[in-house]
């Protein structure tokens, strides 16, 4: 794995062609790429050969296990590596396991005095390429005194086939895990949900100044995602008296996620801090102090005694 990097690399920078051996003689680039392929362990590699594909020679570095802030950086050598053309974003994607990423809409209802508390009612989630995964009226913990139909789609009927919150909580968080998030104004969905999702696996298309300036909006301003849509993707969503479709802003989500996704997680790794080193112990003294007298009740050593 570590040779068919080294060549990937070797031939994105141009000092390896995928069409022709390297030949010593040849001035411009025998000499540095062998002295390059020759330091592997010190030990000399071949010089011809089929050449792997980039993606194929890269797509190791990242194991299933791999953190967001993983993530976040192989994006950034993603960047200093390739173009910023439409190209390498699909292939950056790719590379970036699309598994790992979600999109999240929830629509909800008015309970509690006069209907101003809000219960979640339905949530529907996506995967990155903008398939339904999951797709569910749920039912309220207390009675509904406002369905919101003209913002929400809710009505009366749809809570005939709703599932109790807790079932569909447990489902949808199940979903959840390991993954990052993405949604608009999602602080208002993990509410409905009542859970908190790790600040770092989550992407608010909300809070996304590239965003903004590609839609040539001001970067503090509050904007919808019926906005956004409008000005990024040429796309009409949440028109009709029918109320929103929680799937249809889900997968508008994603899709505006995908538009700067290299852009927007190369700024993120910029700002990830250093992480602090793990503390050393000595397992031997660790669990030695256990043994220690302090640890042992005082009334059973003076019957031991």
């Amino acid at each position: 794995q570590r040779f068919l990097q080294r060549r990937a690399l070797l031939e994105q920078k141009g000092l390896l062609s995928p069409c022709r051996c390297i030949s010593v003689q040849d001035p411009a680039e025998g000499p540095e790429a062998q002295s390059v392929l020759t330091n592997m362990e010190g030990t000399a590699t071949p010089r011809c050969g089929k050449v792997p594909k980039p993606k194929k020679a890269l797509s190791p570095s990242l194991s299933p296990s791999a953190s967001p802030e993983s993530v976040a950086r192989h994006h950034s050598a993603l960047l200093s590596q390739g173009s910023g053309s439409s190209k390498g974003v699909q292939t950056s994607s790719l590379l970036l396991r699309p598994g790992k990423y979600v999109a999240i809409d929830c629509e909800m209802v008015g309970t509690g005095p006069k209907g101003r508390l809000s219960e979640l009612a339905r949530c529907s989630v996506v995967n990155y390429e903008g398939d339904v995964i999951y797709d569910k009226y749920v039912q309220p913990q207390l009675p509904v005194v406002d369905y919101r139909t003209r913002w929400s789609g809710i009505t009366k009927q749809h809570m005939k086939s709703a599932i109790p919150f807790k079932a569909a909580q447990a489902e949808i968080l199940k979903i959840l895990k390991d993954k990052i998030v993405v949604g608009h104004a999602i602080h208002n969905d993990f509410q409905a949900l009542k859970y908190f999702h790790p600040k770092d696996r989550t992407r608010d298309t909300s809070q996304i100044p590239v965003l903004k300036q590609r839609a040539g909006l001001p970067s503090r301003a509050s904007v919808s995602l019926k906005s956004l849509a409008r000005h990024l993707l040429q796309k009409k969503i949440q028109v009709g008296c029918k109320g929103h479709s929680s799937v249809e802003d889900a997968q508008t989500a994603m899709e505006l996620y995908r538009l700067v996704e290299v852009q927007w997680e190369r700024e993120l790794a910029r700002g990830l801090p250093p992480r602090p080193p793990s503390p050393v112990t000595d397992p031997i003294t660790d669990s030695n102090q256990y043994m220690d007298d302090r640890y042992w009740p005082s009334d059973l050593m003076a019957s031991s005694l």
